[in-house]
């Protein structure tokens, strides 16, 4: 919650909106009391409140957290959009357990890591490690179901902060799953390697110009 509203304050409280490009978990720092602190903003960029595209011009950000539309316009246009992506690969690893980057088992097979969050969370299993307690094992689904929401393929399809910070503070019984883009093309790779789908070749890549 203290990451998103710090999110959330950096896209609507400050008098210019800061997108920060390089949300991940190296980049949160906890103090003494275990705030939560957003850091390293050597890739973030200044633009004004009322602009709802950001001019980009070369990718920025950490893979596995870089979301879809920095690398290919084929997505659609970078905005604040791109931080919600980012957050909620975050939030997946988070629930999981496991590095969005990481072998989930010894297998030659791969899969999109929110596709194996989506897919067993589809089935009712558990998401990454054995929980316990009922109510901890209901805010892991939540926040499974938001990070899913935020990491959709499509910029116009992830919930802003405000919103994202409304989910979080509900119950999540209400919550609805949001429709799964991730379907693989062989069903049959359920589990497997949490690795992003490379992009399809033909996508129009962004290039440096400025």
């Amino acid at each position: 919650m203290g990451i998103a509203k710090g999110i959330e304050y950096l896209h609507q409280g400050c008098d210019q909106q800061i997108l920060h490009f390089d949300i991940k978990p190296h980049n949160i720092l906890l103090d003494d009391n275990l705030n939560p602190k957003i850091s390293d903003f050597g890739q973030a960029k200044l633009c004004s409140k009322e602009q709802s595209v950001v001019s980009m011009t070369t990718a920025r950000g950490t893979i596995g957290y870089i979301a879809p539309e920095v690398f290919s316009r084929n997505f659609g246009k970078v905005s604040y959009k791109s931080d919600i992506y980012s957050f909620g690969m975050l939030l997946l690893e988070m629930v999981s357990g496991k590095k969005n980057l990481d072998a989930m088992v010894n297998s030659n097979n791969q899969i999109y890591f929110p596709e194996w969050i989506y897919n067993r969370l589809d089935r009712g299993e558990e998401l990454g490690f054995h929980i316990q307690d009922e109510g901890d094992a209901k805010i892991a689904k939540k926040l499974a179901i938001v990070g899913l929401w935020c990491v959709q393929w499509y910029p116009v399809d992830r919930p802003s902060m405000h919103v994202v910070i409304q989910m979080l503070e509900g119950d999540g019984d209400s919550l609805i799953k949001p429709p799964n883009p991730f379907a693989s093309t062989n069903p049959t790779l359920t589990t497997g390697q949490a690795s992003r789908r490379p992009l399809n070749n033909e996508l129009e890549v962004i290039v440096e110009s400025e």
